[in-house]
């Protein structure tokens, strides 16, 4: 993880072509978000199912720093005042803050915008089939947007007006959290010219690993610790979220993380992958992390 950590953060200060004038101030907002650090679990996926399809991780490095602009943007827009009105970010100041409000949005769009540049990449300088890169961007376009991401966020805030079932929580974790996720494994794989039923175990993968990374991030809330998440704790609480310890105990979310858990490394492992190794690693990791 590391290792991949510092490969994507040194290959996103270099994702804007030196030539292109872009106002300072736009590169610096958008840099300061892009390196505020965090796990880079995203970019961490589409590496790792690339590899594990027996692809290369250099033709994967686009499409992982995509994912990583993308999942950036969605963090400098929830925390602005209109939405869940943050003041701090991987124990930062969010970047409203420091930018202000217009500077944050804009810088969130030039993310965004930026993210489907950087996957034709993986086209134009590791000659990844088109084919294959055009699949990506329209799973972008789907995972992230109305249907995916972007719904779930609407659905989020819609839902703090009073939430009443699982299932609708449920929905919301899986599109505000799960949708990135399994986008990055299927890019990954795609990447790899993995087959189509590999195509489906990563999706399969992907949506059981994020509905369980949200069920954990609600259980952190909880019981975290405040110094190794960067942010406060017990703020679901004050905001009046309904979570799934809400809904169904503390006990029952972490065996339902563990449930979900085990089965997502099931389905790898029957994958016939050339080298799975590491995302079951990574299902054990999230699992078991603290913040």
């Amino acid at each position: 993880m590391n290792e991949v950590n510092d490969r994507i953060t040194t290959e996103l200060t270099a994702q804007m072509p030196e030539d292109w004038n872009v106002p300072s101030s736009l590169r610096e907002s958008m840099n300061y978000s892009l390196m505020a650090g965090g796990k880079r679990l995203r970019p961490l996926l589409v590496i790792a199912a690339c590899e594990a399809g027996g692809g290369s991780r250099e033709a994967a490095l686009p499409v992982a720093c995509a994912v990583e602009m993308v999942h950036t943007y969605s963090l400098v827009h929830d925390d602005l005042p209109a939405m869940d009105n943050d003041d701090y970010r991987r124990g930062k100041l969010t970047n409203h803050k420091v930018y202000g409000e217009a500077g944050a949005i804009l810088a969130g769009d030039a993310l965004l915008t930026h993210a489907f540049y950087s996957v034709v990449q993986a086209s134009r300088k590791h000659g990844i089939p088109a084919e294959r890169v055009i699949s990506i961007v329209e799973d972008l376009a789907e995972y992230a947007g109305p249907r995916g991401m972007v719904g779930g966020q609407v659905a989020d805030m819609e839902g703090e007006q009073g939430l009443t079932s699982l299932e609708q929580l449920e929905y919301i974790h899986l599109h505000k959290t799960s949708d990135l996720i399994m986008f990055s494994l299927i890019a990954g794989g795609r990447v790899a010219g993995v087959t189509d039923a590999q195509l489906d175990a990563l999706r399969t993968y992907g949506h059981h690993i994020g509905l369980a990374f949200q069920i954990q991030d609600d259980i952190l809330d909880l019981i975290g610790d405040e110094a190794k998440l960067g942010k406060k704790t017990q703020s679901d609480v004050k905001q009046q979220k309904v979570t799934y310890p809400y809904f169904i105990g503390l006990e029952a979310s972490v065996q339902e993380v563990a449930r979900l858990t085990a089965e997502a490394k099931a389905v790898i492992a029957e994958g016939g992958f050339a080298n799975s190794q590491r995302l079951l690693e990574i299902a054990d990791y999230l699992m078991s992390r603290d913040h």
